[in-house]
């Protein structure tokens, strides 16, 4: 790598928890480098090139555009850019996510857990109602030239033109205009709607969502999660 060290000699101790203890070296400098050897291994392997995960049982095929991880005080934080997202099915142009208050927890597996994950990212507007539009409900929703949709009852002879938002987990409806029967409703009987989301898994947040043009940025929050790998051989495929 040109760096004057290797993957495996800065975490020779680090793996073996007993003799880490024994010796005395469990120092903030220990995780640093195993950080640090990550955050180079991963970024000099993958950025760039298409890569494939598990998320609940679900795959999820995305770009690897940037990969970075720095201290933060007793803790670090990581950083990856994704573009190209295919979620089981569902597309997404772009996210970038950010890991709060990263720990790895040292042994046989290694423990890696987060205190939060930001998940910001942008979605087309199209590929967001043909999803729900799969769902098979009452109302059908296109996109407008404007970027508003326009909603069409499936049974009845009612059209909508609507904007939407999401904010701690509530959307929000405006009702821009409707018809019924081809006739104008007056504003006054127009309602505007507040839905409560669903849960999302692992009891994750809908921040916020609100349509910029024919593309839905979001925010979501996921808190404290934990999972465990076999850093040597992590360690072994990236270097």
């Amino acid at each position: 790598m040109g760096t004057g060290w290797s993957l495996s000699s800065i975490t020779t101790s680090w793996v073996d928890p007993v003799a880490t203890l024994g010796a005395g070296t469990m120092t903030a400098l220990v995780p640093d480098s195993v950080m640090t050897a990550l955050s180079l291994g991963i970024a000099r392997r993958y950025v760039g090139r298409e890569v494939t995960v598990t998320l609940q049982g679900v795959p999820v095929t995305a770009r690897l555009g940037s990969f970075r991880v720095r201290r933060q005080g007793a803790h670090f934080e990581s950083r990856a850019r994704l573009t190209g997202i295919d979620w089981g099915g569902h597309t997404l142009e772009e996210v970038t996510a950010v890991a709060n208050g990263v720990r790895l927890v040292p042994g046989a597996p290694t423990r890696v857990r987060t205190a939060r994950i930001d998940l910001e990212g942008r979605i087309a507007l199209s590929a967001l109602l043909a999803q729900v539009n799969s769902r098979g409900l009452d109302w059908t929703l296109r996109a407008e030239e404007s970027g508003l949709i326009r909603a069409e009852h499936r049974h009845r002879r009612l059209t909508a033109v609507v904007d939407a938002s999401v904010a701690d987990d509530v959307l929000r409806i405006e009702v821009i205009r409707a018809r019924w029967r081809g006739l104008p409703v007056p504003g006054r009987y127009l309602p505007a709607p507040v839905i409560p989301l669903p849960p999302l898994p692992n009891d994750a947040r809908n921040v916020r969502a609100t349509r910029d043009g024919h593309v839905v940025r979001f925010t979501l929050e996921i808190p404290t999660l934990s999972s465990s790998f076999d850093l040597t051989q992590l360690l072994r495929l990236i270097g």
